[in-house]
């Protein structure tokens, strides 16, 4: 896969972009040829298999990540899963779901990468990095932590709001084995998005933040 390839060896702004943008452009686009077209059922399946693939793919991988920026790469490909959710459905509520859930990962990525880049200075790299945040940057740890927390989905954050409609639109349109399966994805997800909080708020044995150089 490249995209985890790109998020580590692309500048942090960079790397936001290309995690927002393209997903805004396509989503947008395929969202009018919900509303002014139509597409019939074999796309539609065709839609509901990529969208559990990306959501099994996304969230099995980033388990196995140690830097911090592989699992938002890896979380970003998830929520591809999770937003295609809405216009597979090919219904007014599907795309009503599919823009709430753009823009709340909008918000959250923009937020996440805000503070990676913020941590740019400490040479922070690696998840262990993190361990010493808490200490030298309590406001980051907790924001950062909410954020992560909100991209696993966990109620009453954006994030769990934006899984809900998305779901919600799934059993509207009869999708019957979508909707669990992104809620199991979700919960793989939970412990994969919250070892960054963690490790951020509690630490580790490699937890030391490196100076920058001098």
């Amino acid at each position: 896969m490249w995209a985890p390839d790109i998020y580590e060896g692309s500048p942090t702004p960079v790397t936001a972009f290309l995690s927002i943008a393209p997903k805004i452009s396509i989503s947008a686009n395929i969202s009018r040829v919900s509303i002014y077209g139509s597409y019939g059922a074999t796309l539609q399946q065709i839609f509901f298999f990529c969208s559990i693939a990306s959501m099994i793919l996304g969230a099995l991988a980033a388990m196995a990540q140690t830097k911090v920026k592989r699992p938002l790469a890896h979380s970003s490909i998830g929520h591809v899963g999770y937003i295609r959710t809405g216009f597979s459905c090919g219904t007014i509520e599907g795309i009503q779901s599919l823009l709430i859930g753009i823009f709340i990962y909008a918000l959250m990525t923009i937020d996440a990468f805000a503070i990676v880049s913020a941590l740019r200075q400490t040479r922070v790299k690696y998840i262990a990095d993190l361990g010493a945040l808490a200490k030298t940057n309590p406001i980051s740890a907790i924001t950062f932590s909410i954020t992560m927390f909100s991209y696993a989905g966990i109620p009453p954050l954006a994030g769990f709001c934006s899984k809900f409609y998305l779901f919600f639109a799934a059993l509207g349109c009869g999708a019957y084995f979508l909707a669990p399966v992104g809620v199991v994805t979700s919960v793989i997800g939970c412990w994969a998005a919250g070892r960054l909080p963690r490790v951020s708020k509690f630490g580790g044995p490699k937890a030391v933040l490196r100076a920058p150089d001098t």
